[in-house]
């Protein structure tokens, strides 16, 4: 054989054996992140098993039901991947149970062990939804220390965004069974409505959840259902050029970066002889300062940026020497790292989640002891935020209080920081393409949907946005679809009454939106929230309220699941007489009812008088003589509103004037609600 020849021969084993290796590769059966090892599937429906071969592969799937008197029940179902690879068999309906085995196989095989059937929901939205059970546990940890449950389960799909193509599958994820360990990264609406479902069903219940914080509607809803949007689909369509997003990506981390290090290099408390820290550091010259006195970070009322260091000498009892305890330093504006006795205990990066840090055994002694808080401000008002725990805590002892003077000092003074970027998935498509399009394969219950904080500023085109969200989701998962919602919280400084309260017209909207969509719910949580946080903790009544709709809506008890619900006004001289829905008007009486407002021609609404009458309520000013609308906790917190249901239930609230702007053609809405957006 001539050298030629062999190098010819050579070259073409190489060859062969190269297209081998990829032909061989592209033939494994392969399946998408949530069709794995404890997965829960829909009960009472055909499950679609799917996933991915080579072009016309045979694929297998071989399931395994409960061992039976005469061994285990075995179904088997064969199919041939299309043209393009893609496969899908359906499996009969199967009743609540488990734990089942599945073997998928082709020219592999992949089993999957502990599958249950049971009702799978889908939980959605912003942060509020996402808020983990983590920041909850100074209010509920006893019981969450002492709940395990192996039939509820847990998936959090990762954040990814696209904005080319819905996707065919989400990134990597687990199921995961429910123990004290495992539901500290549960969402916290998502782990209580699950836990009461259970209570009451007694069937498996699987939450997938698929929520991004801070997120608008419009970052959930497809190319297809955006089409009355024209705005938001050429925000869409700029983000279509992944040059464009990498370089956006690159080019707004750097200023954060930049300023992060200039704060490094110029901050006193890292770059001294002796780390401001450091129980050892003289701070004797230093400002005294309260700790909720927030003045020192404002000039001329002016917010004053960059790092600033606050320490306190507390006395620990020599019992509690060595101790583990937990510091409660609240919330601080932007982000703070936490030391005692100059070890790092911990740190957070963002103003929201609460400081509830660990302090391991053996770090506190008997005596003195020093806690340094390093804070920073980035680009707004810095301070410790009112109304929040700052202690140190021991077990079944009393705690140390915090609050009082500290010391104080600048360690650095920084302009705000610029800029930051775009955040790609506040975009519109970006996560309903990556992040809900990939699941249309999974049968559900319903949904659970907390969000709306971030539409609050287009609280006008958000019922047709939601509109559109819900009838997109139901094209997807099924017609049917219940859709379930929480209401905003209230929120920010106290009032009973503003006139203009975005807050106050998007709840307005939500709770026209679940009286005029079928198959849907609504939780009110007019009375959950905390006027300084965005993220109330109470999240148990959340999901206890969302479980009443759910109990109502989806299962069909008989119980009431609402407030009294606004259903007619009648005016009778100068008062205006209000009726409930039947079934949530039963109404519990109070000394003194409030939260009511009156208004007249002018359009300028007064606070009113309001008095219960049987199963109405009777508003009126005796200053306006001929009212014409009524309004009930239309501000962005109206603490002090107080109608309720015997049920114990509270009212959502409303306003009683024309409500057709609702009902209109979604077309021609879009049209004019986009104009306006246009002009922002």
């Amino acid at each position: 054989m001539s050298i030629d020849k062999m190098k010819f021969l050579s070259k073409t084993i190489i060859l062969l054996s190269f297209l081998g290796i990829i032909f061989s590769s592209s033939a494994q059966v392969r399946l998408p992140q949530l069709v794995s090892d404890g997965m829960i599937l829909q009960r009472d429906v055909p499950a679609k098993i799917w996933g991915w071969a080579s072009p016309g592969e045979k694929v297998t799937v071989v399931f395994n039901s409960q061992p039976s008197l005469r061994g285990t029940k075995q179904s088997t179902l064969s199919t041939q991947a299309d043209v393009n690879g893609n496969w899908e068999i359906i499996l009969p309906a199967q009743k609540a149970g488990g734990p089942y085995s599945m073997t998928i196989s082709a020219s592999n095989s992949i089993t999957i062990q502990n599958i249950l059937f049971g009702d799978v929901w889908l939980c959605s939205g912003q942060s509020n939804m996402e808020t983990p059970i983590s920041r909850t546990m100074t209010l509920f940890g006893d019981e969450i220390s002492n709940y395990y449950n192996p039939k509820i389960r847990y998936v959090k799909i990762p954040l990814a965004y696209n904005f080319h193509a819905p996707q065919t599958d989400v990134p990597a994820c687990l199921w995961v069974d429910l123990t004290p360990e495992t539901a500290q990264n549960y969402s916290a609406v998502a782990y209580f409505f699950a836990k009461e479902m259970f209570n009451k069903t007694g069937v498996p219940v699987g939450l997938i959840n698929s929520s991004v914080g801070g997120t608008p509607a419009e970052a959930w809803i497809g190319e297809e259902f955006l089409k009355d949007f024209p705005v938001k689909l050429n925000d869409m369509r700029m983000a279509q050029s992944d040059e464009f997003v990498t370089e956006m990506q690159r080019l707004g981390s750097l200023p954060g970066q930049r300023w992060d290090t200039v704060l490094n290099e110029q901050d006193k408390g890292l770059t001294g002889t002796i780390r401001w820290s450091s129980p050892d550091y003289d701070d004797s010259s230093w400002s005294t300062v309260n700790l909720l006195d927030n003045s020192w970070g404002r000039k001329n009322s002016r917010p004053v940026n960059g790092v600033f260091w606050f320490r306190k000498e507390i006395e620990v009892p020599a019992e509690l020497a060595g101790q583990e305890a937990m510091l409660y330093m609240g919330r601080i504006i932007d982000a703070d790292y936490a030391y005692i006795n100059g070890k790092q205990v911990g740190v957070t990066y963002y103003q929201y989640p609460p400081r509830n840090y660990t302090v391991p055994k053996g770090l506190l002694k008997a005596g003195k002891n020093m806690i340094a808080v390093r804070l920073i401000s980035q680009g707004g008002f810095p301070g410790f935020v009112s109304d929040k725990p700052y202690k140190l805590v021991f077990k079944n002892q009393e705690p140390i209080s915090l609050e009082g003077d500290w010391k104080f000092q600048p360690g650095a003074l920084m302009p705000p920081t610029s800029g930051g970027g775009i955040s790609f998935q506040n975009k519109p498509t970006g996560l309903y393409n990556a992040m809900i399009a990939p699941l249309q394969n999974h049968a559900f219950k319903g949904v659970i949907w907390y969000q709306g904080e971030s539409n609050t500023d287009r609280y006008f085109e958000y019922y047709d946005l939601m509109t559109q969200l819900i009838s997109n989701w139901r094209k997807l998962f099924g017609e049917n679809l219940p859709f379930l919602s929480v209401q905003l919280t209230n929120y920010m400084e106290p009032a009973l009454l503003q006139q203009n309260s975005e807050w106050a017209e998007l709840r307005n909207i939500q709770r026209r939106l679940s009286q005029t969509i079928p198959n849907t719910g609504m939780a009110v949580a007019i009375d959950l929230g905390e006027w300084n946080d965005i993220h109330p903790l109470n999240k148990k009544d959340v999901g206890l309220r969302l479980a009443l709709q759910a109990r109502r809506l989806v299962y069909g008890e008989k119980i009431v699941s609402d407030g009294p619900v606004f259903q007619s006004q009648t005016i009778d001289g100068n008062k205006i007489i209000i009726s409930f829905k039947n079934g949530t008007n039963n109404l519990q009486p109070v000394d003194e009812l409030k939260g009511f407002a009156i208004a007249g021609a002018d359009g300028v609404y007064k606070l009113a008088h309001a008095v219960i009458d049987g199963n109405r309520v009777v508003v009126w000013n005796d200053n306006i003589t001929q009212p014409i609308k009524v309004r009930y906790a239309w501000a962005n917190n109206p603490e002090g509103a107080n109608l309720r249901n015997t049920s114990g239930l509270p009212a959502s609230p409303f306003q009683t004037e024309n409500s057709s702007q609702f009902t209109s053609n979604i077309s021609g809405i879009g049209t004019v609600h986009e104009a306006d957006d246009s002009g922002i």
